[in-house]
């Protein structure tokens, strides 16, 4: 069994947190998860690739063990995309990456062009900027966002909180590796023996929030811009996938996503939810590794 090696990068107020699989000097492949989860929810995938690749993931910020500033736009993620890319002196990347961390990979390989030889994305938080609206977020959304705030941060233990998540909707199709993982590295103890979402619901609202703009193609960015109109300036070969059981926001932005990026191509995987890596691993292995050929 190969066991990852944890390490971090960037100044001890504003760190990453990583880790690797394999054996360095191979191909590199960088993994970005999606949001509220850690780069260990990807380990049934990483090990696999590692035979082939060394295997890099990521705690987004805001997530993990990675640092929790207040400032959550797709291009923060990007930028830390290519913080990463730089410290590690990364070059013939593949990346692979899910959701909103496959919208980092997707920004970083447009401002880092020469460092990326392919990308493999399943469903991406994109929208089509020549279609924004000049609206404000749904009173739909802001509910939710509120809802976000209202979920459960703290657990009498591990257990107790592996044992809630085993009976959610949102995680009943996961792999008993992956939900273990993300619970073990996704929660902090407490000195009080209980245990806290290292993502808590304020961080989890504030990364939400342009996310939910993208989804209902609302949002501007902040002094940067609007970042997304740079994906039809993609010049490496992307891949863009969605799963047939997924919610039909992700497949529409998917669909953005494909009408955006020149020369995509597309799968589709069959039989699982929109945490397909999490759900069958071994489906997104072979994909990848055909995409990767």
């Amino acid at each position: 069994m190969i066991n990852p090696h944890r390490f971090s990068i960037g100044p001890a107020d504003a760190e990453i947190a990583m880790l690797q699989w394999g054996e360095s000097g191979r191909p590199p492949a960088l993994l970005v998860h999606g949001t509220g989860f850690v780069a260990d929810v990807w380990d049934e995938v990483a090990r696999e690739l590692a035979s082939t690749y060394t295997v890099y993931a990521l705690d987004r910020r805001g997530h993990g063990a990675s640092h929790k500033p207040g400032a959550y736009h797709f291009l923060d993620y990007a930028d830390d995309v290519c913080q990463v890319v730089d410290a590690l002196d990364l070059r013939d990347i593949y990346g692979i990456g899910h959701s909103a961390g496959a919208t980092d990979l997707l920004l970083a390989a447009k401002m880092l062009p020469e460092c990326f030889t392919r990308l493999f994305v399943m469903e991406p938080t994109v929208m089509d900027p020549g279609a924004a609206r000049a609206t404000d977020l749904s009173e739909e959304s802001l509910a939710r966002l509120q809802g976000t705030l209202r979920r459960r941060a703290e657990f009498d233990s591990a257990d107790a909180a592996l044992a809630r998540y085993r009976e959610a909707p949102a995680f009943a199709d996961w792999t008993e590796t992956s939900l273990r993982a993300y619970v073990r590295h996704g929660f902090t103890p407490l000195d009080t023996g209980r245990v806290r979402l290292r993502c808590t619901p304020e961080i989890e609202a504030a990364i939400l929030r342009p996310i939910y703009e993208v989804m209902e193609q609302v949002y501007v960015g902040d002094a940067r811009g609007n970042p997304f109109a740079s994906l039809t300036k993609l010049d490496c070969p992307v891949r863009v996938t969605t799963a047939a059981k997924s919610d039909p926001i992700y497949k529409e932005m998917a669909r953005r996503a494909i009408s955006l990026i020149p020369g995509v191509t597309t799968l589709v995987f069959e039989n699982a939810g929109h945490c397909v890596a999490q759900e069958a691993p071994a489906a997104v292995v072979e994909a990848a590794r055909e995409f990767g050929k």
